[in-house]
């Protein structure tokens, strides 16, 4: 982890705007075509939500701006952020689940077998105090929703990315994924996202070479 020169730092207008509004979020949300990771999926077999978060975490970690965390009137940026995603157990509650990051697909899926496993048993509704290298991640497959919102804490604002995906469709050409991005504006604009949303596509596109 390293800390932003906030005197040096080019967003530094930015930030001081966004930083000071009451809702400085955003949010984005378009289809993404998976139809190459699908394809891989049925091929080999596994889990293909497993497949998703995967990508959307390698995703944010490629860009520094989605490592980006404000502390204060400070911002420091993470080596790598961990997903952080929800896990359906009994009675339709869900529970947070913490899953370590690795670039290795067969690591990173090991890994987080285990730990849904576990959370499945112990349900679990908090995160570890002061821990933000943290990517907040939603599944959401029963709908092909076309928008969403995020509850996040206003004051101080929470600078956690949230990523959610729904139901995917086939239209006879792609399988499109759903996904919704909110980030807070004082770290990343609009050029960011898009980037972040490049990137996924890519990462499903070459789902051959990461399987």
């Amino acid at each position: 982890m390293k800390h932003i020169d906030m005197s040096t730092w080019n967003r530094r207008e930015h930030f001081n705007v966004f930083h000071a509004m009451d809702y400085p979020h955003f949010n984005i949300c378009a289809p993404v075509d998976i139809s190459a990771t699908r394809s891989v999926m049925q091929e080999r077999g596994g889990s293909m939500n497993l497949a998703i978060v995967y990508v959307l975490a390698r995703a944010a970690n490629d860009l520094p701006s989605f490592r980006l965390r404000i502390r204060g009137d400070t911002v420091v940026e993470h080596e790598h952020v961990r997903p952080s995603i929800t896990v359906l157990g009994d009675e339709d509650l869900f529970s947070f689940c913490t899953i370590p990051w690795s670039s290795s697909y067969e690591t990173f899926r090991t890994e987080a077998e285990m730990m849904m496993s576990l959370r499945q048993k112990e349900r679990v509704l908090v995160d570890e105090p002061g821990e933000d290298d943290l990517l907040f991640m939603s599944g959401i497959p029963w709908v092909a929703f076309t928008s969403i919102v995020h509850p996040i804490h206003i004051h101080p604002a929470d600078s956690i990315p949230r990523v959610a995906w729904g139901k995917f469709a086939d239209d006879g050409a792609q399988i499109k994924l759903p996904l919704s991005v909110q980030v807070h504006h004082g770290l990343m604009d609009g050029v960011h996202v898009g980037r972040y949303f490049e990137r996924v596509e890519e990462l499903f596109d070459l789902a051959a070479e990461w399987l």
